[in-house]
């Protein structure tokens, strides 16, 4: 029996514009569903922005079904206001997840950008190009905070791909085996 495909929404939390990725994952294949944005921010009543994150979230899990959630954790800043406004809008997506029924996985970005260039320090366009190699795509999206949503998911597959490896019996040796026993994942 062939192993089903998993679906990975990735999100950037934000009131002001909140980040959402969507890949599809068949072994060590990985494809682009959808990517974008939510632009809260041009709504005046906070609870009226939370609202919408909500729905907005809940909306994608319906749409795409997806078998996993992972969400970009907040980082400490020094505006304390601005924190307590982006922990409400990463509460509220982690929520709307939650109530269909989904596991929530957090990464901080540090672990996201160095899962996917290799260094926790790289900038926004370095961890696009890596996407655009990764999942095969060239147009760039308007927002940033879209590829930042992807990367949360594609971190999320990588992490989850890791653990396996590490609980697998089958050790690599090296280079060689790795390019043997993956060679989907050699270009």
């Amino acid at each position: 029996m062939q192993k089903k495909s998993t679906i990975i929404l990735g999100i950037d939390p934000g009131t002001v514009i909140m980040g959402y990725g969507l890949i599809e994952v068949n072994g060590s294949k990985m494809k682009l569903l959808e990517m974008g944005v939510l632009k809260p921010g041009k709504i005046d009543d906070t609870y009226k922005k939370l609202q919408l994150i909500y729905n907005t979230v809940s909306g994608l899990v319906i749409k795409h079904k997806p078998d996993v959630f992972a969400i970009e954790a907040p980082f400490f800043g020094k505006n304390v206001q601005s924190m307590l406004k982006l922990g409400r809008a990463q509460g509220v997506a982690i929520a709307a997840a939650m109530r269909h029924g989904l596991d929530v996985t957090e990464y901080s970005p540090k672990k996201i950008k160095q899962s996917i260039t290799g260094n926790g320090n790289a900038n926004k366009e370095q961890v696009l190009q890596m996407l655009k190699r990764l999942l095969e795509f060239t147009d760039d999206p308007q927002y940033l905070d879209a590829s930042d949503a992807l990367a949360v998911a594609v971190c999320h597959h990588f992490q989850f791909n890791a653990i396996l490896g590490a609980t697998s019996s089958k050790k690599m040796k090296g280079w060689d085996d790795f390019i043997k026993n993956n060679p989907g994942r050699v270009k």
